[in-house]
């Protein structure tokens, strides 16, 4: 069993940074990819990133390519998204996700092969 806790949400303008933070308790933590998700009011949850256990490949949803950062620290069982040049349409409650077979077959981007999910943290970016 693994449990995710985000944190780090707020309001900023548009262009402003924010940091994500998710800490997991379990001992799978290390051996799982991690992921972040968004979902904005009145739209399905969407991908937003993905890392490898060893936190060697990472992978995006084109809309932040360039402007999120997806890292982890397994030393402290915490996975952060680092969001530069904020837009309003990243307005949304973001939650990160443990993939516990993140080698097997399928899609990265599928929120299906996400086991565990925290209970996300709200980001409001004004314009």
């Amino acid at each position: 069993q693994v449990q995710l806790v985000e944190s780090g949400g707020g309001l900023v303008q548009a262009g402003d940074s924010l940091r994500l933070s998710c800490v997991a308790s379990g001992r799978t933590f290390s051996t799982s990819a991690m992921g972040w998700f968004r979902q904005a009011p009145g739209k399905e949850r969407e991908f937003v990133a993905r890392i490898t256990p060893g936190g060697l490949s990472t992978y995006y949803a084109d809309s932040v390519k360039g402007r999120f950062t997806i890292t982890r620290d397994n030393a402290k069982n915490t996975v952060y998204l680092r969001m530069n040049s904020l837009k309003p349409e990243d307005t949304a409650v973001y939650y990160c996700a443990a993939d516990p077979r993140p080698f097997s077959s399928g899609s990265r981007d599928d929120s299906a092969r996400y086991d565990y999910w925290g209970q996300g943290t709200q980001v409001t970016v004004s314009s």
